[in-house]
């Protein structure tokens, strides 16, 4: 019988506290009572990916998509639109070299603009959304903590 996968757990560290224990490890979410920094420190202590994004410059979904793809340091032409974007941050990101310990994604400040309304950003997260189902198949933590302007 297989070992149960346990979401933010790694071998050994059962007893080890965790900022993200009762967080499962594949979702979107509000970034509520957490803070960037101590998301980026618990990445790093976990061997995560930390990946941020500050959104709040961008007016309409090619701005935003724009800033998001530049913050991630995505290769130029990359995540232009929703399905550009959702092909990256699965397969595109599952072929890049090295292990897949994680990702911590923060998109702060989604803007609420005429260009990038309720319904754009709906879409944006379920892109992310996507993309954390995408990771769970794989046993690949995916958390996305977001918030809006």
């Amino acid at each position: 019988m297989d070992t149960p996968y346990i979401p933010g757990q790694t071998a050994g560290d059962e007893k080890d506290e965790s900022l993200l224990a009762s967080v499962p490890a594949n979702l979107v979410q509000s970034i509520r009572a957490f803070r960037v920094g101590e998301l980026q420190e618990e990445a790093g202590r976990l061997g995560q990916h930390f990946l941020y994004a500050h959104c709040i410059a961008g007016a309409t979904k090619q701005q935003v998509l724009g800033i998001i793809a530049e913050s991630f340091q995505f290769p130029k032409g990359i995540g232009k639109n929703f399905d550009g974007l959702r092909a990256t941050l699965t397969d595109t990101m599952l072929q890049a070299s090295g292990e897949h310990t994680g990702f911590l994604v923060v998109l702060e400040q989604l803007p609420n603009t005429q260009k990038f309304d309720k319904e754009a950003r709906e879409t944006l997260l379920d892109v992310f959304r996507d993309a954390a189902d995408y990771w769970a198949d794989k046993k690949v933590p995916f958390r996305v903590f977001y918030s809006f302007e």
